[in-house]
């Protein structure tokens, strides 16, 4: 059988252990002590194909420098909720206009504002998604006459149609309220392309935004350190042009935020990063003070703003430990892209980001080439998770996506991507978008009847 023991304080190594004696070749590998050579053991014993044994014995560096960044960011958040001296009573729910509530809403604002870094900050239940939250920040900054400038090439799909990139049939995108939209092309090398950015801003450009994760592009996904990069770019042609960055798939990967180095405003998901596999809904909105009250004012109403809402007990408790549980998930979720880019590189794969190299959000992307293979390593994926194991992913249209889409999401909280899931559009080059993980090993599984099905 396996078994884990830990060598360090801090990173777990991996021991192989049979129950009858059977031949093995020594490793020179810190991450095993003894590598089976009977070709039969993976069949008997090992619930790891060889092609995954081979990567997990080749990342031990990567891997402890996941768990390294998972205590610093640990250290963090429980640094935030110490100085917001949270209590049980923080757990309690409220009712209806949720005027008389525990103070819960406003301490998990504020630890949540220490965390990003972030003069204030509104988490919330109301919010349905990472595009409503985002909706809200933009609205919050736009006015007719405005302009948007994207400065990392095409927003993701569900972002058009609010932009009215894609036609809202007349629903209230920004453009339908007199907003102007610029993009910002990515250079060749798929990053942000510097030069142009330098002379990019418009005397009119209101707001400049950043997605900070790479979408359905196959591009790179922006590190913390580019981001303030951006930024100080942007403020230097204009200082009153506000900064607001998608922060999805992009919580606690590194050991900093993008309002530590001069976002006004961050937005993204509760069912992604942050909510640490268990929030079951919500968003956040953290950044400059004036700007999430007019964010707030957005989800809300002018003059009601951020105290109200109501929000259920069981809710608001879950909202609580998410966030506490975040860094360790993301760092296991981290983990899987490092085994999943390790293994489909191998096999011959495209993959984005490369193998072993740093990461900056929680997303693997993989070309597979055409859609059989999509659809294929999709349905793998179903099968391997622990709920909806039976059901067969079906590529179909979604709400506000302009291709056809396939999902695979066996998951607790419907549509977690901090949960283990893939999903990726039916068109060319027929990449899949893998996320999420509460353990590595889950990948690991996972991939062995990936490598059966394509």
């Amino acid at each position: 059988m396996w078994a884990l023991s830990c060598a360090t304080s801090v990173y777990p190594t991996l021991t192989f252990r049979a129950s009858v004696p059977m031949a093995t070749t020594r490793s020179s590998s810190p991450f095993s002590t003894s590598v089976p050579t009977d070709p039969h053991y993976y069949q008997k014993d090992c619930p790891f194909v060889p092609e995954v044994v081979e990567a997990v014995n080749s990342l031990h560096s990567e891997f402890r420098a996941v768990d390294n960044l998972v205590a610093r960011n640990t250290t963090r958040v429980l640094k935030a909720f110490q100085n917001a001296r949270i209590g049980s009573h923080h757990f309690a729910g409220c009712t209806g206009y949720g005027h008389d509530e525990a103070g819960g809403r406003e301490a998990l604002d504020q630890a949540f504002a220490e965390i990003m870094g972030a003069e204030s900050a509104i988490v919330r239940s109301q919010f349905f998604s990472g595009t409503h939250a985002i909706t809200c920040a933009l609205f919050a900054f736009l006015r007719p006459g405005d302009e948007l400038l994207a400065v990392a090439g095409p927003p993701y799909d569900t972002l058009e149609e609010v932009i009215g990139k894609r036609d809202s049939h007349g629903m209230g995108s920004l453009i339908d309220f007199g907003v102007k939209y610029r993009e910002v092309p990515l250079a060749e090398n798929g990053g942000l392309d510097w030069d142009v950015l330098m002379h990019a801003l418009n005397p009119e450009t209101k707001c400049a935004f950043i997605q900070r994760s790479c979408g359905y592009s196959w591009r790179q996904s922006l590190s913390v350190d580019e981001i303030r990069r951006a930024i100080e770019i942007i403020k230097m042609q204009n200082p009153n042009c506000l900064v607001m960055v998608d922060n999805c798939y992009g919580e606690f990967v590194e050991s900093i935020e993008p309002p530590m180095v001069g976002a006004d405003l961050i937005a993204g998901s509760l069912i992604k990063n942050p909510g640490g596999t268990i929030a079951p809904c919500g968003g956040y909105v953290a950044g400059r003070e004036k700007w999430v009250k007019a964010a707030a004012a957005r989800l809300s109403a002018p003059g009601l703003g951020v105290d109200c809402g109501s929000t259920p007990g069981h809710i608001m408790r879950a909202f609580f430990q998410g966030l506490f549980l975040s860094p360790q998930m993301v760092g296991e979720a981290v983990k899987g892209t490092f085994l999943v880019a390790e293994v489909m590189a191998s096999k011959g794969y495209k993959v984005q980001p490369f193998p072993r190299v740093p990461r900056h959000d929680t997303v693997q992307a993989i070309q597979l080439g055409n859609r059989e293979r999509l659809l294929a390593f999709c349905e793998a994926v179903q099968r391997s998770s622990p709920v909806g194991s039976f059901t067969k992913p079906i590529a179909g249209t979604t709400p506000g996506y302009a291709s056809e889409v396939i999902f695979a999401d066996g998951t607790f909280i419907d549509g977690s991507t901090s949960e283990l899931s893939c999903d990726g559009p039916l068109r060319e080059p027929f990449a899949v978008f893998c996320q999420g993980g509460s353990h590595w090993t889950q990948w690991g599984l996972v991939l062995g009847e990936v490598l059966k099905a394509i």
